[in-house]
C-alpha cells in the first residue's frame, strides 16, 4: 500500500473561511503525522486540470460542482464530512442557505421587487450564488428576463461589496459566508438587508479522493468527527458546532435543480 507523506488540499470556497480550512489541514497533519499543503483554488473546479488529473487529495468544494463532477468522473471523489453550524437557524444539521441581499437604502422589500433589477452572482456553477435563485425563478414561473442585467463578480465577498456600492441591486450569498463577512466587518450590516432566504441545501463538504485508500479515509473521517481542543477552538471562532459524516448522494438534489434549469428552457 502506498504511504502518503503529504496531502494536497484545495479550497474552492470563499476566502473568508480560509483560516478555518487551514486549521483543519493543520489538525489532519497533527493526527496523521503527514505534511499538508493547502491552496486557494483559482478557477472553477470543473475547469481545474489538477482535479481531472487526480492531483488533489482533499477539496473544500461546493456540493453542486462536486456532484456534477461525479457525473463526469465517477468513483474518484467521495464526501468525508461537512460542518454543522452553531446558529439555531441550521437546526443542528449540515445545511446552509442562500441569503438574497439588497442595499439597505433600496426600496426593495420582497423577492418580487427584484423584477427589472441588476443581479450579481459569484459564478454560474455556484449553488448558493446562482443555482438556488434560478430554481426559485423557475418554480414561480418568472420570465427569463426577470433581471434587466446580470453580472459576474467572481466570488461572494465581491458580490457583497457590489451591492453595498450600488453596482448591483441584489445578490444571493452563501449564508455561512455572509455571516462570517458581517462578523469580520460589522459595519456592513448597516448597508445590507436580506429580503429572501433560499434553501436549505446540504452544506459544502470536504471531499477526498478514493485513491488514498479506505484505511486513511476512515482515519481522517474519525479524526474530524472527534476534533481535538485546538481545532475545537477554531471551530468555535467560525461558529461551527461539529462535523457530520455525509454521503455524495446527499448532494444529488442540487444536481436535479441544476438540470431543471435546462429542462425549463427546452
Amino acid at each position: 500500500m502506498t504511504k502518503y507523506t503529504g496531502l494536497r488540499i484545495v479550497s474552492y470556497l470563499a476566502p473568508n473561511w480560509l483560516g478555518f480550512y487551514q486549521a483543519i489541514a493543520a489538525y489532519l497533519s497533527r493526527v496523521l503525522g503527514v505534511e499538508t499543503q493547502l491552496k486557494q483554488g483559482e478557477c472553477d473546479p470543473l475547469e481545474d486540470p489538477l482535479l481531472f488529473q487526480d492531483q488533489i487529495d482533499l477539496a473544500f468544494i461546493c456540493g453542486l460542482p462536486l456532484i456534477r463532477y461525479s457525473q463526469i468522473i465517477s468513483n474518484q471523489f467521495q464526501t468525508l464530512v461537512a460542518p454543522v453550524l452553531q446558529s439555531s437557524r441550521y437546526g443542528n444539521c449540515p445545511i446552509y442557505y442562500a441569503d438574497v441581499i439588497v442595499n439597505a437604502n433600496s426600496n426593495i422589500q420582497k423577492f418580487a421587487d427584484l423584477l427589472g433589477k441588476t443581479f450579481c452572482y459569484n459564478d454560474l456553477g455556484s449553488n448558493s450564488g446562482y443555482n438556488l435563485l434560478c430554481h426559485r425563478l423557475i418554480q414561480e414561473r418568472h420570465p427569463e428576463n426577470f433581471f434587466v442585467k446580470t453580472i459576474q463578480s467572481g466570488f461572494h465577498q465581491r458580490s457583497i461589496r457590489w451591492v453595498v456600492e450600488g453596482l448591483a441591486d441584489c445578490a444571493a450569498i452563501d449564508s455561512v459566508v455572509l455571516e462570517q463577512e458581517l462578523n469580520n466587518f460589522p459595519e456592513l450590516s448597516k448597508h445590507l438587508r436580506v429580503v429572501e432566504v433560499l434553501g436549505p441545501s446540504p452544506i459544502p463538504p470536504l471531499a477526498v479522493t478514493q485513491r488514498l485508500g479506505v484505511s486513511l479515509i476512515q482515519q481522517m473521517q474519525l479524526a474530524l468527527l472527534q476534533p481535538d481542543a485546538e481545532l475545537q477552538r477554531v471551530m468555535k471562532q467560525f461558529g461551527v458546532k461539529r462535523f457530520a459524516a455525509v454521503e455524495l448522494e446527499n448532494y444529488q438534489v442540487l444536481n436535479k435543480m441544476y438540470r431543471d434549469r435546462f429542462v425549463s428552457l427546452s
